[in-house]
């Protein structure tokens, strides 16, 4: 199959009832690059303090002395694993994991150690927590799991160890945007090709049904179009509007042609 986009159309006036359904999707999602926690130090117990700016033998001193602060929360509910994954500290992680801390505890954003690990890009913080078997499928108060993070970042290593150890790659946050959807809308080619070689379903949609190929072609079309018809998409699919895909190219100034 073979789709050309023709710019330079005269993309039609949307009426009111239509207008929701053309605006270009924005993730929301924290950027990679945004701080993982907001950080008041006066706010923070010993053990806290020590594990979010990395100082393992405080945290080794500490554990021997209150070995119960292990999993203790602060007002935010951030155990110290959350703070050392925030902020990138492996040893401090793997520390906190030798000592057998619990791994899936949820802070006040319903968000466990993986998911913050994997929001700030840590990776190797999060490969420790993900060999020790920290439960992947977990979801924040978005309903975004760690994968919906990995899939707005541009690490396709930590999407395959997520994959690898079965995080749904289905799975639908609270707009109804599945990792793939997510990672359209950011215009990642690369990681648009690595979710759909892992078995990503092309023509999942949202809440309002837009698929992949209509926020392809209502967005930034090139490269990712052609990667999406490289699977069975289905050009018939409608959203809650009764529009198409080849509707979204037109009203973003394309003229699409399928042959």
């Amino acid at each position: 199959m073979t789709l050309v986009l023709v710019a330079g159309a005269t993309p039609p006036i949307p009426s009111p009832r239509h207008a929701q359904t053309h605006s270009w999707p924005r993730s929301i999602l924290t950027p990679p690059n945004a701080p993982g926690y907001c950080i008041r130090c006066k706010d923070l117990g010993k053990l806290h303090k020590a594990a979010s700016v990395g100082d393992l033998e405080r945290v080794q001193h500490h554990l021997q002395y209150k070995k119960h602060d292990l999993d203790k929360r602060d007002k935010e509910h951030r155990t110290p694993l959350h703070l050392a994954c925030a902020n990138g500290y492996p040893d401090v992680v793997s520390l906190l994991v030798a000592r057998k801390c619990k791994l899936n505890i949820q802070d006040s954003e319903n968000r466990s150690p993986l998911i913050k690990a994997v929001q700030c890009q840590q990776e190797e913080c999060a490969t420790i927590l993900l060999e020790n078997k920290a439960e992947t499928n977990l979801m924040d108060i978005n309903k975004n799991t760690a994968l919906h993070y990995a899939a707005c970042g541009r690490n396709v290593s930590l999407v395959n160890k997520l994959i690898e150890h079965k995080a749904n790659i289905e799975a639908q946050n609270k707009d109804g945007l599945t990792p793939l959807l997510l990672a359209v809308t950011e215009n990642n080619p690369e990681m648009v090709a690595t979710l759909l070689k892992k078995g990503a379903d092309v023509n999942a949609s949202d809440k309002l049904q837009r698929t992949a190929l209509m926020l392809a072609v209502g967005g930034k079309p090139i490269g990712i179009v052609s990667l999406l018809l490289q699977h069975d998409v289905d050009l018939s699919r409608q959203d809650i509007y009764g529009l198409t895909a080849e509707e979204y190219a037109t009203c973003s100034g394309y003229s699409m042609l399928v042959c």
